[in-house]
Protein backbone atom coordinates (compact mmCIF):
# COMPACT_ATOMS: atom_id res chain seq x y z
CA UNK A 1 0.00 0.00 0.00
CA UNK A 2 1.45 3.36 -1.05
CA UNK A 3 1.81 6.16 1.46
CA UNK A 4 -0.74 8.96 1.04
CA UNK A 5 1.75 11.72 1.91
CA UNK A 6 5.12 12.64 0.42
CA UNK A 7 8.33 11.37 2.03
CA UNK A 8 9.14 14.90 3.26
CA UNK A 9 5.74 15.28 4.92
CA UNK A 10 6.00 11.79 6.44
CA UNK A 11 9.47 12.62 7.77
CA UNK A 12 8.17 15.79 9.45
CA UNK A 13 5.24 13.85 10.92
CA UNK A 14 7.48 11.11 12.32
CA UNK A 15 10.00 13.58 13.76
CA UNK A 16 7.19 15.19 15.74
CA UNK A 17 6.51 12.01 17.71
CA UNK A 18 7.82 12.50 21.21
CA UNK A 19 10.11 10.09 22.99
CA UNK A 20 9.42 11.47 26.44
CA UNK A 21 6.72 13.44 28.23
CA UNK A 22 4.03 11.55 26.34
CA UNK A 23 0.41 11.83 27.43
CA UNK A 24 0.32 8.38 29.12
CA UNK A 25 3.55 9.18 30.97
CA UNK A 26 2.29 12.57 32.17
CA UNK A 27 -1.03 11.12 33.34
CA UNK A 28 0.74 8.44 35.37
CA UNK A 29 3.19 10.96 36.85
CA UNK A 30 0.33 13.23 37.94
CA UNK A 31 -1.49 10.31 39.57
CA UNK A 32 1.64 9.25 41.46
CA UNK A 33 2.36 12.81 42.57
CA UNK A 34 -1.23 13.18 43.82
CA UNK A 35 -0.70 10.02 45.89
CA UNK A 36 2.41 11.52 47.48
CA UNK A 37 5.13 9.80 45.46
CA UNK A 38 8.15 11.88 44.50
CA UNK A 39 10.33 10.92 41.58
CA UNK A 40 12.95 11.98 39.07
CA UNK A 41 12.48 11.99 35.32
CA UNK A 42 14.67 10.46 32.61
CA UNK A 43 17.78 9.96 34.76
CA UNK A 44 20.73 9.96 32.36
CA UNK A 45 22.84 7.96 34.80
CA UNK A 46 20.57 4.92 34.45
CA UNK A 47 20.43 2.53 31.49
CA UNK A 48 17.78 3.63 29.00
CA UNK A 49 16.96 6.85 30.89
CA UNK A 50 13.79 5.47 32.55
CA UNK A 51 10.64 7.61 32.32
CA UNK A 52 10.03 7.71 36.08
CA UNK A 53 12.66 7.00 38.75
CA UNK A 54 11.63 6.49 42.38
CA UNK A 55 14.96 6.45 44.27
CA UNK A 56 13.37 5.93 47.70
CA UNK A 57 11.83 2.70 46.44
CA UNK A 58 14.77 1.74 44.18
CA UNK A 59 12.19 1.46 41.39
CA UNK A 60 11.84 2.68 37.82
CA UNK A 61 8.76 2.89 35.62
CA UNK A 62 8.97 2.57 31.85
CA UNK A 63 5.91 3.79 29.94
CA UNK A 64 6.07 2.03 26.57
CA UNK A 65 4.18 2.81 23.38
CA UNK A 66 2.98 -0.49 21.94
CA UNK A 67 3.94 0.31 18.34
CA UNK A 68 7.47 1.58 19.00
CA UNK A 69 8.32 -1.22 21.41
CA UNK A 70 6.68 -4.03 19.41
CA UNK A 71 4.19 -5.15 22.04
CA UNK A 72 2.01 -8.11 21.03
CA UNK A 73 -1.37 -6.45 21.51
CA UNK A 74 -4.19 -4.93 19.48
CA UNK A 75 -2.35 -1.59 19.14
CA UNK A 76 0.63 -3.07 17.30
CA UNK A 77 0.54 -3.74 13.59
CA UNK A 78 3.59 -3.78 11.35
CA UNK A 79 3.17 -1.12 8.63
CA UNK A 80 2.45 -2.35 5.11
CA UNK A 81 5.06 -0.05 3.55
CA UNK A 82 8.80 -0.40 4.15
CA UNK A 83 8.07 -3.55 6.13
CA UNK A 84 11.70 -4.65 6.41
CA UNK A 85 12.77 -1.23 7.70
CA UNK A 86 10.06 -1.28 10.37
CA UNK A 87 10.72 -4.90 11.31
CA UNK A 88 14.42 -4.10 11.86
CA UNK A 89 13.65 -0.82 13.68
CA UNK A 90 11.17 -2.37 16.11
CA UNK A 91 13.33 -5.45 16.61
CA UNK A 92 16.24 -3.16 17.50
CA UNK A 93 14.03 -1.26 19.95
CA UNK A 94 13.00 -4.53 21.63
CA UNK A 95 16.61 -5.70 21.90
CA UNK A 96 17.60 -2.34 23.44
CA UNK A 97 14.67 -2.59 25.88
CA UNK A 98 15.83 -6.07 26.92
CA UNK A 99 19.42 -4.88 27.46
CA UNK A 100 18.29 -1.85 29.48
CA UNK A 101 15.87 -3.91 31.60
CA UNK A 102 18.59 -6.45 32.44
CA UNK A 103 21.11 -3.69 33.21
CA UNK A 104 18.64 -1.98 35.56
CA UNK A 105 17.90 -5.25 37.35
CA UNK A 106 21.64 -6.01 37.60
CA UNK A 107 22.13 -2.61 39.26
CA UNK A 108 19.49 -3.49 41.86
CA UNK A 109 16.62 -1.46 40.41
CA UNK A 110 13.09 -2.84 40.25
CA UNK A 111 11.36 -2.36 36.88
CA UNK A 112 7.70 -1.74 36.04
CA UNK A 113 6.68 -1.62 32.38
CA UNK A 114 3.38 0.14 31.74
CA UNK A 115 2.20 -0.54 28.20
CA UNK A 116 0.11 1.91 26.20
CA UNK A 117 -2.60 -0.75 25.73
CA UNK A 118 -3.15 -0.76 29.51
CA UNK A 119 -4.21 2.88 29.20
CA UNK A 120 -6.11 3.01 25.94
CA UNK A 121 -8.22 0.82 23.69
CA UNK A 122 -10.91 -1.77 24.39
CA UNK A 123 -8.72 -3.84 26.73
CA UNK A 124 -7.51 -0.93 28.83
CA UNK A 125 -7.51 -1.24 32.58
CA UNK A 126 -9.81 1.03 34.55
CA UNK A 127 -7.73 4.08 35.51
CA UNK A 128 -8.18 3.48 39.24
CA UNK A 129 -7.00 -0.12 38.80
CA UNK A 130 -3.94 0.91 36.82
CA UNK A 131 -2.93 3.49 39.45
CA UNK A 132 -3.64 1.07 42.33
CA UNK A 133 -1.60 -1.70 40.64
CA UNK A 134 1.27 0.73 40.07
CA UNK A 135 1.25 1.87 43.70
CA UNK A 136 0.96 -1.72 44.93
CA UNK A 137 4.01 -2.66 42.84
CA UNK A 138 6.02 0.34 44.08
CA UNK A 139 5.38 -0.66 47.69
CA UNK A 140 6.08 -4.34 47.04
CA UNK A 141 9.40 -6.11 46.66
CA UNK A 142 8.64 -7.48 43.18
CA UNK A 143 11.62 -6.98 40.89
CA UNK A 144 9.86 -6.98 37.52
CA UNK A 145 6.22 -6.33 36.66
CA UNK A 146 4.23 -5.43 33.57
CA UNK A 147 0.86 -3.71 33.23
CA UNK A 148 -0.85 -4.35 29.91
CA UNK A 149 -4.28 -4.71 28.37
CA UNK A 150 -6.57 -7.27 29.96
CA UNK A 151 -7.61 -8.74 26.58
CA UNK A 152 -4.88 -10.39 24.54
CA UNK A 153 -4.82 -10.69 20.76
CA UNK A 154 -5.51 -14.45 20.93
CA UNK A 155 -8.62 -13.83 23.07
CA UNK A 156 -9.82 -11.22 20.56
CA UNK A 157 -9.35 -13.65 17.68
CA UNK A 158 -10.95 -16.72 19.26
CA UNK A 159 -14.34 -17.49 17.86
CA UNK A 160 -13.65 -15.71 14.55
Amino acid sequence: MADIVSPDVRSRMMSGIRGKDTKPEILLRKALHTEGFRYRLHDRKLPGRPDIVLPRWKAVILVHGCFWHGHHCHLFRLPGTRTEFWRAKISGNRERDDRNRLALLDQGWRVLEVWECAMRGPGRLPWETLVAETISWIRSDRKLYSLQEKITRSENCSGS
